[in-house]
């Protein structure tokens, strides 16, 4: 397996589970303005999917294409990070799981702008402007909770307590990510850290929150070696069409 369709299906993984995370709330948000807000966000995540997971069809080459990338695969094949298949909890933990992804998903996005890779490049300028939106609307909400009602800086403060050690494995470094820095095509990700903490910790004083002391980091969802039981009941909905239909299309 080579290296660049490894780094192009954590980019499609965490996409596609977050965006399947996120359109759970369809229907079941807590008011009409955010159901519709944050479907359109899922939405966005599941378009991102299909550039990364096309991509990493064709590298691959064995015939496969972004759908049976998608649902065709079991568990452990899945390559992405850990907090992204927690489940959604509160609306509160869901944004602030999403924050904690913006917050490292527009830095990263925008640097790889700059890829030898041309495609990689191209997905992530296209992919860029979402989630410019995803990051400020997602810090504006984190804010508004934290520093909202004593009840609902309490949920917050039990969503940052929950997630903290989920949050920073998307900076995580191993062979791969090495491979893809000396080969022009993506940054160390562990170079976005100092970024990423400005924005969480300005963000999280704005919203009247502590961020816990632990460093402990939850790791093991980038190379397939771990995921949490979640991700299994996760797939089971998401994959349940195709894999009693085999083959079927629209």
């Amino acid at each position: 397996m080579s290296a660049l369709f490894e780094f192009l299906l954590r980019q499609g993984d965490n996409v596609l589970v977050l965006g399947h995370r996120s359109s759970e709330w369809c229907g079941k948000a807590p008011v009409l303005e955010e159901d519709i807000a944050l479907a359109n966000t899922a939405l966005d995540l599941i378009g991102q999917t299909q550039l990364w997971l096309g991509y990493a069809a064709e590298v691959e080459g064995k015939g496969r294409d972004a759908n049976d990338l998608a649902f065709l695969r079991d568990v452990y094949d899945f390559r992405n990070v850990l907090m992204v298949e927690t489940p959604n909890g509160d609306y509160g933990r869901t944004l602030l799981r999403q924050f904690f992804f913006d917050a490292y998903q527009l830095p990263w996005l925008d640097a790889l702008t700059g890829s030898k890779d041309q495609r990689v490049s191209d997905i992530a300028q296209k992919s860029l402007k979402e989630v410019r939106y995803h990051y400020e609307r997602s810090r504006d909400t984190v804010i508004a909770l934290g520093d909202g009602t004593e009840l609902s800086n309490s949920k917050m403060q039990e969503a940052l307590d929950y997630l903290w050690p989920y949050s920073r494995e998307t900076m995580s470094v191993d062979a791969v990510d090495e491979e893809m820095a000396e080969e022009g095509i993506a940054p160390l990700p562990s170079s976005m850290l100092d970024q990423w903490n400005v924005s969480v910790q300005n963000t999280l004083r704005d919203a009247n929150l502590k961020i816990p002391e632990s460093a402990f980091v939850h790791q093991g969802g980038r190379n397939g070696k771990r995921h949490t039981e979640h991700l299994g009941h996760m797939l089971a909905t998401m994959q349940v069409l195709q894999r009693s239909y085999p083959g079927a299309r629209w």
